[in-house]
């Protein structure tokens, strides 16, 4: 027995021992990963944009991306806001000569894609060259790709030009033959995130408002190709609809792209280009590691005494913190009143990516915004989505700014409340027995159907929530609230709609949202300060930390089709509240 009490003392002090060990070891390499230590340009470089992640709107707080250590891997990372900042320095930084835009998958949405590709033509007015290569083009990386001073293919590889498409997965058949009815309250003809849980197939109104906004984005697209390619838009409507490109020397005939080549012969058209001998390496550094390279440009450092607040709203909106991810109505809201009340910030910028979630928590984030107008001006900037909620937390703004492909609206409310009877009967033989103390005790138990007073009162309810969003959306967009439930009804459309319609006021990007603020605020030198806080690795050690690493390797192994994943776990979620949300995620490949 001694013998074994020494062998159970000696495991416990030899696993603190390794814990300690262990947790210095990752202070240490924290510590190195996380130093100022600038990343040096040589001169006649290239800066090297090859995007193969999802963009979020920040870069995450992480010292350790890049790293690898213990036996796991930790993604680089770069969010929206670093990489225009860095094609914005490379502009005027004379050790670049030019960019080198390599296969990128372009994760991300048509607003995110359209605020780089202005950047990398703002970039152009330097006189710099913009080289783009690839061995296979994505209709989104083309998009990209499309402004670079010559385009290039790889002779076997694979060119993607045949439109837009977009599709629907509906669950009714097999809830059917689980025996499970959801059961919807709603408000709006093209509130349609329902439909999958109790139709088949498209309805008319969902069909007419997808061909509306799809056609819209299309649109754009191919004007965008055209004005950069010089090619007639019906050309390529043509090209597109007949899928004339099928290999690369398809692309080269109608002029798509400029020539085909093999990595080896770009990378010596570079060397050209910045004066680099062929039997030398090129002198590039990559869109990551130029974040860490010094600048000697202070323009943006502004004054601070008088600061811009940009305030990020990304992801579904729910209550409580949120996280880098999501929306939490208690964070923003926090960040909100915080800028509010600081005498240094003489506006606010609120960046909204968002296709919604819940309307309470959306309308606790809209009463801060409507406080904050009162004492200080409030732009609203909108990303890839700005829809349902996402619209409501914007609709309150001075002045509302999109890109044309931004897609927004969605004016509507649901609720959906599973009825799992037949399910627990007939499939799993379970049945339910109980008292209560009132006639409502027990209204949205999941075991039974609702009652017709039941489903009345639910309707009552979302309706007077339809009446509270059309109404905000009313006073602030100045308009009556008859005509907001006239384009409203649940109905999304892209940016440029929404300029004609008067549910935002111009379309711009970003950096044009920042310079609306400061005309606003009759001020000329500023400091951009962003909120809320983001928490770094150290914060998240713990529940949340697990949860993070959790949905981070799930994301690896899942690739593309992580997406469905998060609708999956954002069903949770609408069964709880009713709900402000945009019907679809819309990707384009």
């Amino acid at each position: 027995m001694k013998q074994f009490f020494k062998f159970v003392l000696a495991t416990i002090v030899g696993l603190i021992f390794a814990t300690i060990i262990l947790i210095f070891v990752l202070i240490g390499i924290v510590a190195s990963a996380s130093g100022d230590k600038s990343e040096t340009v040589e001169s006649n470089s290239v800066l090297s944009i090859a995007i193969d992640h999802p963009i979020t709107e920040r870069t995450p707080n992480n010292p350790l991306a890049g790293l690898s250590f213990l036996g796991f891997d930790t993604d680089k990372t770069i969010g929206l806001n670093d990489i225009l900042a860095n094609i914005k320095k490379a502009k005027t930084d004379d050790n670049i000569k030019g960019i080198y835009l390599s296969q990128s998958y372009m994760l991300s949405g048509q607003a995110t894609t359209e605020e780089i590709r202005k950047a990398l033509i703002d970039f152009k007015k330097s006189g710099k060259f913009i080289v783009a290569y690839a061995e296979i083009y994505t209709q989104s990386f083309y998009y990209l790709a499309s402004v670079a001073d010559k385009v290039y293919i790889n002779p076997k590889g694979i060119f993607d030009f045949s439109g837009f498409s977009s599709q629907i997965t509906f669950l009714k058949g097999t809830l059917d033959k689980l025996g499970v009815e959801v059961q919807v309250i709603k408000v709006g003809t093209y509130k349609s995130a329902v439909e999958p849980f109790v139709l088949t197939k498209m309805s008319d109104a969902n069909r007419e408002q997808v061909t509306s906004y799809m056609g819209s984005l299309y649109d754009y697209f191919l004007q965008g190709i055209s004005n950069s390619r010089h090619l007639n838009v019906d050309s390529l409507k043509s090209i597109a609809s007949n899928l004339k490109i099928q290999y690369p020397e398809d692309a080269l005939k109608y002029k798509l792209v400029d020539g085909l080549k093999y990595k080896d012969e770009v990378l010596d058209d570079l060397k050209d280009r910045t004066g680099v001998k062929h039997n030398k390496d090129l002198n590039s550094i990559s869109i990551d590691d130029y974040t860490k390279a010094a600048s000697d440009k202070k323009d943006d450092e502004g004054s601070s005494d008088r600061r811009i607040a940009m305030i990020y709203a990304s992801g579904e909106i729910n209550g409580g913190d949120g996280d880098d991810n999501s929306i939490g109505s208690d964070k923003v809201s926090a960040a909100i009143r915080k800028v509010r009340l600081d005498n240094k910030v003489k506006a606010v910028v609120l960046r909204v990516n968002s296709p919604g979630g819940s309307s309470l928590a959306s309308a606790v984030i809209w009463r801060e915004i409507v406080l904050t107008r009162k004492v200080k001006p409030v732009i609203v900037s909108m990303g890839d989505y700005a829809a349902s909620g996402g619209y409501y937390i914007a609709c309150a703004a001075d002045s509302i700014i999109a890109e044309p492909n931004t897609v927004t609206g969605s004016i509507g409310i649901f609720a959906i409340l599973p009825n799992m009877q037949k399910f627990f009967n007939d499939k799993l033989g379970v049945t339910f027995d109980g008292v209560k103390t009132g006639k409502f005790a027990d209204l949205g138990d999941i075991s039974r159907p609702l009652t017709p007073e039941e489903r009345a009162i639910l309707q009552t309810q979302i309706n007077h929530g339809y009446d509270d969003f059309t109404k905000a959306v009313a006073e602030g967009r100045h308009k009556t609230q008859s005509y907001i439930d006239s384009i409203g009804q649940g109905r999304v459309w892209t940016g440029s709609q929404a300029l004609k319609l008067g549910l935002v006021d111009r379309l711009g990007n970003i950096n044009d949202a920042i310079e609306s603020a400061a005309r606003k605020a009759k001020i000329t030198d500023y400091k951009v300060v962003t909120y809320p806080e983001q928490k770094s690795i150290f914060n998240k050690f713990g529940a949340g930390f697990s949860a993070e690493m959790k949905t981070r390797a799930i994301q690896s192994e899942l690739g593309e089709n992580f997406k469905y994943y998060e609708q999956v776990k954002g069903l949770q979620n609408m069964m709880r509240t009713p709900q402000a949300r945009m019907p679809y995620v819309i990707t384009i490949k």
